[in-house]
């Protein structure tokens, strides 16, 4: 795969991302902390069907299983197929199906109205939003749950515990620094406006006939040895641009050697869960 290739929204089909992304939901806890808050959200007792929607590896499914009754089933959606051969591999659990289409397609996979509660996982902003949304009304039953969350720069939030390393400059500032230095690479400076802020994330709901329920700022506390991990997934090395990932794998070395692994920063999402109106529905 060419450097370009290498694209937060399309590079997902790719071995190298898939098994170190894997990798990373091993070795570190943000996908699956993650998963078992929008799980837990999700008020799965009583759930029989949950779709695990942009479910990836698994990671999500997996917490899912954890709260859901022992004789529900999961439905994990997503269209890489790179990703959903490591997941098939590591989650065998019998409950799970698993199914290879995009977010879009979800009702064309799934009956109308069958499913108890839809959880997406730091996905919803890599598709069609509009037409996921209306995808998750159709299947789901009168009063079922969709609970999903939205990094905080494509939400245009932030949580009031976020803040840089103590100790100096950002993983990120040390990479665009280096990137600088070296290639020539400036980060952009235009600012720009959030893709997915609270109103119209609600705008989308509501026009779906999905009723918000919840909306929250959360805070995830990242260390900087976790961070140098996440951008070790060839999908999010940065910067942004056309080096070899073998050439920012050098940057983020650097980088990484000139700050403190056990730096702390604060990532913001917005969390938020959204209700089919059973008299409604």
């Amino acid at each position: 795969m060419s450097p370009l290739e290498y694209d937060a929204l399309t590079g997902w089909d790719d071995d190298t991302t898939a098994e170190t992304y894997a990798a990373f939901t091993r070795a570190y806890p943000m996908y699956s902390a993650s998963s078992r808050d929008l799980a837990a959200r999700a008020a799965l007792t009583g759930s029989r069907t949950v779709v695990d929607l942009c479910g990836g590896t698994g990671t999500t499914a997996e917490a899912i299983l954890a709260l859901a009754p022992t004789d529900a089933t999961v439905i994990s959606l997503d269209s890489s197929a790179a990703m959903q051969r490591i997941g098939r591999r590591v989650l065998t659990d019998p409950r799970v199906t698993w199914i290879n289409a995009p977010a879009e397609a979800l009702a064309d996979h799934v009956p109308a109205h069958s499913v108890d509660a839809v959880v997406c996982n730091s996905a919803l902003w890599k598709t069609d939003v509009a037409s996921v949304v209306t995808a998750v009304h159709h299947v789901l039953r009168p009063g079922g749950r969709f609970a999903f969350n939205i990094g905080g720069t494509f939400a245009g939030v932030t949580h009031p515990d976020a803040l840089d390393p103590p100790t100096g400059h950002s993983l990120t500032t040390l990479i665009h620094q280096i990137a600088t230095r070296d290639y020539g690479i400036t980060p952009p400076s235009a600012v720009v406006p959030p893709k997915l802020p609270l109103p119209t994330v609600t705008r989308i709901l509501a026009d779906a006939g999905l009723a918000l329920v919840t909306a929250e700022v959360t805070g995830q506390r990242t260390t900087t040895a976790e961070r140098a991990a996440w951008l070790s997934i060839p999908v999010f090395a940065h910067p942004e641009g056309a080096l070899s990932y073998e050439q920012k794998m050098a940057i983020l070395k650097e980088a990484s050697d000139q700050a403190r692994p056990n730096d702390v920063t604060v990532t913001s999402w917005l969390v938020l869960v959204a209700e089919v109106p059973r008299e409604l529905a």
